[in-house]
């Protein structure tokens, strides 16, 4: 595939497939989705200052015109001219369609292409199961993530693309391998491979990434692998969840002078006792907590200012 991919390119899907609604129920990695979600409810006050901000963001089907600009932090923020791929590549499939969430800051849709060419080219991985991205605005998710928010996140499963292409029924319906052991210390022998560790190498390479987030376990497997190079190792940073797919963030782009860019990680690869905390007791077997009353809900004007403009425009 080129490295240059246009906007006409990116933006063509296949007719019928790319439902434009999404289901108001859980969206976690691994719940199914539907061939037939349901619209979401008109709602009846949109423009009252309580609104939750998910619900208005999660009602918007389609990106804004012109050029592209991430917009405040990637938890919160929002994405303009955002960029939609492809649900079929030739090194990589999109999975969930009933979400509609495969948007992204063009700079994410190059990435997943140069990325999924690189490693079928080499031989290390079939092609790239695509999770979720952003949403044609990005913003908060009624369902799912807390970042996800400006289109520089995606989750790419580690389960390698199969050599057909899957059907719409299947893009629902499959579950990505589950990698992490049993006892969560360490991932499932059974089915981790070289093939997972080269394909968050080579994206942990990539310059353009700022941090790749995978379970502990993982992480763990990560570290013993042998090459001499080891830089890529310190992007590279354990979070909960995170067991059957890694999700990939990249730095704030030179168009989006408002995109507000995370703290580089610590030196390091971070395999030393950093990495032990997350098989000490307290973490694999919390104790039981009270529940914490819930917060209140992020609102647009929790939001960067631009975000207001996003929404609203055509």
């Amino acid at each position: 595939m080129p490295t240059g991919l246009t906007h006409r390119a990116i933006g063509l899907t296949l007719a019928g497939l790319m439902l434009p609604t999404m289901m108001a129920s859980s969206a976690a990695a691994q719940d199914k989705g539907t061939l037939y979600p349901k619209p979401l409810p008109v709602l009846e006050h949109p423009d009252a200052p309580g609104t939750p901000a998910k619900q208005l963001f999660g009602r918007a089907t389609a990106p804004t015109r012109g050029s592209a600009r991430a917009e405040g932090f990637y938890s919160s923020g929002c994405l303009a001219g955002a960029m939609q791929l492809p649900i079929n590549g030739p090194s990589w499939q999109v999975m969930r369609l009933s979400r509609n969430r495969n948007w992204g800051h063009p700079a994410l849709i190059q990435f997943l292409a140069n990325l999924g060419t690189a490693v079928q080219s080499a031989g290390v991985w079939n092609g790239l199961l695509v999770g979720d991205m952003a949403q044609p605005r990005g913003g908060p998710m009624i369902t799912g993530h807390a970042s996800h928010q400006v289109g520089l996140d995606a989750d790419i499963w580690l389960t390698p693309m199969p050599s057909r292409e899957l059907s719409p029924q299947e893009r629902e319906d499959t579950s990505a391998v589950m990698m992490v052991a049993q006892d969560r210390k360490d991932v499932d022998p059974t089915v981790w491979t070289t093939g997972q560790v080269g394909v968050i190498k080579a994206a942990a390479r990539d310059p353009q990434v700022e941090r790749i987030f995978v379970n502990a376990a993982i992480k763990k497997a990560l570290c013993r692998d042998t090459d001499p190079d080891r830089a890529w190792l310190t992007k590279v940073r354990p979070y909960w969840g995170h067991d059957y797919h890694f999700h990939v963030r990249l730095l704030c782009p030179a168009d989006s002078p408002d995109c507000k860019p995370q703290a580089p990680p610590p030196p390091g690869d971070g395999c030393g006792k950093e990495l032990d905390w997350w098989f000490t007791d307290e973490v694999l077997h919390p104790r039981p907590k009270p529940p914490e009353p819930p917060k209140p809900p992020v609102t647009m004007a929790n939001l960067p200012p631009a975000c207001r403009a996003v929404l609203a425009a055509p």
